[in-house]
């Protein structure tokens, strides 16, 4: 999908100009009053074929565009170098999109809302886009309702466990760590090797009743954790034990998923798992995962807030909380970020005869 900006006294004049460029295919994305109100902006969108070019206008069609339509004079009708630019974020941040296996429902809002914004550079228009799109909630360092990591088997629960409870020694508060993983080979040995170093006993609860009994007894601590089985969120039966589980205290349910997964997959396992209560997505693999899009289909088609994500594979300071600017980052890895600025930026000059180092890519 490309977008175009058009400039015109009225908005019938802008639609005209809009199926002359674009063609009667071409969307509204958003319009905007301009001068005070003596003008309007118009940006419409276009798909194009995967298999033809990048939608390009000629010289001749840019040519024909710079001309003011009749009766409007010249300074309401303008393409400027700030055009040039949000084309530039435009096309880096689509092929960001891509890149990452981002499903078109999410991505075309995420470069909606990124040109409304109409900054110039890649990163901050993608930070601010994320910021309106999705909800951030880290985890609290104290909390009254018990902290149950629950998600697919694999998804890296005990060790994200492990680490929550590390954060929480390492902040002075007193923690309990409670697993109902008792049926899974080893699964109790792993995470008491690791509450030993932290001279957490680790408690079991093999049923929903002594579970119930394991987080009345740890009241007294500022933290409790608790560790659970994977669970398929498409067996009727796991999701019925899990929900057992969660009516056994006050129990705030916490989604772990790896990050790297497919994007239609995540997206259904979320809203599967949102069913339970779940307010809060903990990613894990932020290490080494290279596509974002199973996370961002998950939290957006469920409306689950990011939380913090697992982006080491030690126990200490292995967490972090997660924020529009780090979403950001994960889609932008800082080598990219550096590249798309200096793209955008090298766009938005003033208008200069096309060089070598200065192409339309895309």
């Amino acid at each position: 999908m490309r977008l175009k900006s058009f400039y015109a006294k009225t908005m019938t004049e802008a639609m005209q100009m809009i199926r002359h460029e674009l063609g009667e295919d071409a969307i509204i994305v958003a319009t905007r009053e301009e001068n005070g109100g003596k003008a309007v902006r118009v940006t419409a969108a276009i798909d194009r074929s995967d298999d033809g070019p990048a939608f390009e206008i000629s010289p001749s069609a840019q040519r024909a565009a710079r001309k003011p339509a009749a009766g409007v004079p010249q300074n309401y009708l303008q393409y400027d170098a700030e055009e040039d630019a949000e084309d530039a974020v435009h096309e880096i941040l689509t092929e960001t999109m891509l890149r990452h296996g981002i499903p078109s429902d999410i991505s075309d809002n995420i470069l909606s809302t990124a040109v409304m914004t109409g900054m110039v550079d890649a990163p901050s228009a993608l930070t601010t886009s994320i910021e309106h799109s999705f909800t951030f909630a880290p985890l609290p360092a104290k909390s009254h309702k018990a902290l149950m990591l629950i998600g697919a088997p694999g998804a890296g629960k005990t060790l994200a466990t492990a680490k929550l409870a590390a954060r929480g020694v390492m902040s002075g508060q007193k923690v309990a760590v409670i697993s109902t993983d008792t049926v899974r080979a080893g699964g109790v040995e792993q995470l008491e090797a690791f509450t030993k170093l932290l001279n957490i006993p680790l408690q079991k609860a093999r049923n929903a009743k002594e579970l119930r009994v394991r987080i009345e007894a740890s009241r007294g601590n500022g933290l409790i954790l608790i560790d659970t089985g994977g669970c398929n969120p498409f067996d009727v039966d796991d999701m019925r034990g899990l929900a057992g589980q969660l009516d056994s205290g006050t129990i705030e349910p916490v989604l772990v998923m790896a990050a790297g997964g497919d994007a239609e997959e995540s997206a259904e396992m979320a809203r599967c798992f949102a069913v339970l209560g779940v307010q809060r997505l903990m990613p894990t693999r932020l290490d080494i995962a290279r596509r974002m899009g199973g996370l961002l289909a998950a939290a957006g088609r469920s409306g689950i807030a990011f939380s913090d994500g697992s982006n080491t594979p030690m126990v200490a300071d292995g967490i972090v909380p997660l924020s529009a600017q780090k979403i950001s980052q994960l889609l932008l890895p800082q080598a990219t970020r550096s590249k798309t600025v200096t793209t955008a930026n090298t766009r938005g000059a003033a208008p200069t005869a096309p060089t070598k180092s200065t192409r339309r890519t895309g």
